[in-house]
């Protein structure tokens, strides 16, 4: 048995894919599966703000891919939105402020109903929990768990339309959150009265340190693949 550290990855198989826009762009991307059986569930995650370092690539993303395969039978998509470079590649395109940033999103849900992995849930993180609220409220999806949302982007009416949508709403927050902490997030999104917040101990918004790392991907897991909830120490 190995202990489960931040470089560890575990088996899975590993699919570099190309998800194709309506507006004709292609764009980078990774599927990460469970070696030896069809997928639980799928995470369809959307990274952080590409001007600001945001990726597919980002930490809680990759770690993500690395584990959940393994460990909890989750499938796990990475792509970088339009005009994103990251170690996998350079997605066409240029940044569209969250707006043409919907195809992207459409784009990979395209690819995984003829992929037909199961249930989705999108996971977002910063940047991408305003496309996930914005955009995914009308998508044949589970829900989203949106990691770290600042709803700069992603309005109370935006947050509105997923009542009674039947998909499910988490936001699993930092406790020290610049951008947006616990108590004003059960606050801002009381406009989906049925959206749960979660508030991390001890953790911040670029969730660094392994012992952030592991809260956080339980907390996917029990929202996403609750029979694998809580998950190993070692492997």
């Amino acid at each position: 048995m190995i202990e489960i550290t931040s470089s560890t990855e575990l088996p899975s198989k590993r699919e570099a894919i190309t998800l194709r826009t309506s507006d004709n762009l292609n764009l980078v991307g990774e599927l990460a599966l469970p070696v030896d059986s069809a997928p639980a569930a799928v995470l369809l995650t959307l990274h952080p703000l590409p001007t600001h370092g945001g990726f597919m690539d980002s930490h809680i993303l990759r770690k993500a891919a690395n584990r959940l395969p393994a460990l909890a039978n989750l499938g796990v998509l990475r792509f970088n939105t339009r005009g994103t470079t990251s170690p996998h590649g350079t997605s066409e395109g240029s940044f569209g402020e969250g707006v043409t940033e919907r195809l992207d999103l459409e784009a990979a849900l395209d690819f995984l109903a003829k992929r037909n992995l199961g249930p989705v849930w999108l996971l977002g993180w910063s940047f991408g929990t305003e496309l996930a609220i914005k955009y995914g409220f009308d998508k044949n999806i589970s829900g989203a768990i949106l990691l770290s949302p600042p709803l700069h982007r992603a309005t109370e009416a935006d947050l509105a339309k997923w009542t009674g949508s039947n998909k499910k709403l988490v936001a699993i927050v930092p406790e020290h959150d610049e951008f947006l902490a616990p108590k004003e997030a059960t606050i801002r999104f009381s406009a989906a009265p049925e959206a749960q917040v979660i508030g991390i101990d001890g953790a911040k918004h670029l969730w660094v340190g392994e012992s952030a790392t592991k809260a956080v991907l339980n907390e996917i897991v029990k929202v996403a693949a609750p029979s694998s909830y809580p998950l190993p120490e070692y492997f």
